[in-house]
């Protein structure tokens, strides 16, 4: 028996295993037109191109086999067994998501043989499953229990596990660890290493006594991993979850003496109606709103206005930057990355420390958000900001984190409270008793009531450097985006595509805006350049572009290139509802650009509230003094924060 050879692709990258069985190759005779072949599935027949795999060949033809450590996201694995099948010809059945057709077969996928295996395999899963399922947070959502009640498991018929083996991991502040619960798919382990080339879980040990941790099993607080939470997403049971902080929350709003305000992000706004049984792509913020007052919240405020405050900010320290290197002749830091995703942030730091000299300076929207909280909107509505509790709605569990640095203090206090990922405002919904598609929509309350397209599409891969587009080109040329881009959807950038690069040509330059004449008397000095931009979703795709830019490759020439941790942009995070895959990311897309689009103002410098923000409280500017005490982190030349 022969192992194919696979070659290594973004989502299959390590070569499948000698389980696999590779028959003998077609004849060229037995080989249709465009190299198809002729198989038989339960009795249908079928064409398939050739070295398709058994189960994406019957998923053709609308024949479900069930998986568990199959994902659509992941390279070939083949170790649960639940795919097997009968294949004629074959002594023992075998795993279909890796066994590549290249020759006519005969299949069959639900003998009796093939359940009772699947039966046994599950039943072998459970023995050392412990837990209840009803006390666990994946109950009914989970693929370990559907497969068990399919295959009518209502009994331990190996025995079962009494008491917990490993303890819990609760040492990030991002994702919670539970082995007891862990059966082995190594869905994470993919994950991590595969997909986003991280590399904090590994398989250790061998046989019986393999289980999945970390480096010298050191808790995962204290090892490399980032908090993205793509693990999490693509765990089949409930051994990795985001780390909780809602019976925190919950006491904060039941506390009289607390004024509670959430800020919503435009990604759990696209996504969090699959809680509650909606197909994915169906927006519900305005049910949201309503729904977060039902539960207690004081405000409900739009994480948007913070975004379209970043995008002042991170597209004025971009000219600054620019200006510093064709004016001044300064050697700045040139392609400047963005810094909202902290996943992002955390890999940065973690792999390549010596390019965080590129990073903007600027905070990320729920930061921006947190400090603005407890300074601007704190003085005035007359609020004690030690009596504010700022809660964040992120669809990241790296958000976690990032809220708990101990530099994010600038207010005087800690500047967001809690980060609560769409998952569990789903549940705090769900424990309010409120059905949250049923809800009579409603706007978002004031100050910052008002919020852009920009800030919508900072959800999607690309949305980053799209708003930040439209704004540097208004206020460079003084003319409208939509001269370069029909309704100004800036479609070079958008896509999902891992590596994206566009350029746009700087033909004529307009007066400087008032907001911004402390920094420019003038902008002849971008007169005929090309800005160059460069798009990287998922660390694996991030590694690659950082790696062309130390190389002095083509992105090397970038002046700006937006990075996100997680696959599709914040739509895909860790935070986000389970199941996920690339369909799944792509309808979310498909609802913040229709957001976008029928939104009332969709540029970040025409926002109003961002405006007045400059006019009454950041009175020097983006960029100014007050701007950057409280919008902006600082580094010290090593990399470390400052406060």
């Amino acid at each position: 028996m022969n192992t194919p050879n696979y070659r290594r692709t973004q989502t299959q990258s390590r070569a499948p295993t000698s389980m696999q069985i590779n028959p003998i190759p077609a004849a060229p005779s037995e080989l249709g037109e465009h190299g198809q072949v002729e198989i038989s599935i339960d009795g249908q027949q079928a064409k398939v191109p050739y070295g398709t795999t058994i189960l994406d060949a019957a998923r053709s033809i609308g024949i479900r086999i069930p998986t568990l450590c199959h994902h659509p996201d992941l390279c070939v694995a083949g170790v649960c067994r639940i795919c097997v099948v009968e294949v004629a010809g074959q002594r023992n059945l075998q795993a279909s998501c890796a066994y590549p057709i290249t020759a006519p077969l005969q299949i069959q996928t639900h003998t009796r043989s093939v359940r009772t295996a699947r039966r046994h395999i599950l039943d072998l899963m459970l023995t050392n499953h412990y837990g209840e399922c009803y006390a666990c947070w994946r109950n009914r959502n989970c693929e370990l229990q559907t497969l068990a009640e399919e295959y009518g498991v209502d009994w331990f018929r190996f025995g079962h596990v009494k008491e917990p083996i490993y303890a819990i991991d609760a040492s990030s502040h991002a994702v919670v660890r539970d082995m007891n619960k862990c059966i082995l798919c190594r869905r994470c382990v993919r994950t991590c290493i595969d997909l986003q080339e991280v590399g904090a879980l590994e398989a250790i040990r061998r046989g019986a006594d393999t289980v999945i941790s970390t480096f010298a099993d050191k808790p995962l607080g204290e090892v490399v991993c980032i908090g993205c939470g793509q693990c999490i997403n693509r765990c089949p049971t409930g051994a990795l979850q985001a780390n909780d902080p809602t019976d925190e929350v919950w006491e904060a709003i039941d506390n009289p003496r607390k004024h509670v305000v959430v800020q919503t992000a435009p990604s759990p706004r696209a996504a969090i109606g699959e809680c509650f049984g909606q197909a994915p792509g169906k927006a519900l913020t305005g049910e949201l709103n309503t729904a977060l007052h039902f539960c207690g919240f004081d405000r409900v405020f739009d994480t948007n206005f913070a975004a379209d405050l970043t995008i002042m900010e991170e597209a004025t320290e971009l000219l600054i930057r620019l200006r510093k290197a064709l004016v001044d002749g300064e050697n700045v830091a040139l392609p400047q990355f963005t810094s909202c995703s902290p996943g992002w942030v955390k890999f940065l730091e973690h792999f390549y420390p010596e390019m965080i000299p590129h990073l903007s300076s600027a905070k990320s929207p729920q930061q921006m958000f947190g400090t603005i909280i407890k300074t601007y909107y704190a003085k005035v509505h007359g609020l004690d900001p030690s009596d504010v509790v700022t809660v964040a709605l992120m669809p990241c569990s790296a958000k976690k984190f990032e809220c708990n640095r101990p530099e994010m203090v600038d207010s005087g206090y800690k500047d967001v409270d809690f980060g609560l990922t769409t998952r569990e405002m789903a549940a705090m919904i769900k424990e309010a008793g409120i059905d949250l598609p049923a809800m009579k929509p409603s706007g978002f309350d004031d100050p910052f009531g008002t919020a852009t397209g920009s800030g919508v599409v900072f959800g999607a891969t690309g949305g980053v450097m799209e708003a930040a587009l439209r704004t540097a080109i208004e206020l460079v040329t003084g003319d409208k985006v939509e001269r370069l881009f029909q309704h100004a959807d800036i479609t070079p950038v958008r896509g999902m595509e891992g590596v994206r690069y566009a350029e746009v040509t700087i033909d004529r330059v307009g007066p400087v805006p008032e907001l911004l004449r402390k920094h420019f008397t003038s902008f002849d000095f971008l007169l005929g350049q090309t800005l160059k931009v460069g798009i990287a979703h998922g660390t694996a795709n991030a590694k690659k572009v950082v790696q062309d830019i130390k190389d002095g490759g083509k992105f090397a020439s970038c002046h700006f290139i937006e990075f996100m941790a997680c696959p599709g942009g914040c739509l895909g995070g860790g935070g986000q509802p389970i199941p996920t895959s690339p369909e799944i990311r792509a309808a979310r897309a498909k609802a913040i650009y229709a957001e976008d689009r029928h939104a009332a103002v969709r540029k970040s410098h025409e926002n109003p509230d961002v405006l007045k923000m400059y006019r009454e409280f950041l009175t020097d500017g983006p960029c100014g003094e007050q701007a950057h005490h409280l919008l902006h982190t600082h580094y010290t030349p090593r990399g470390k924060f400052i406060v």
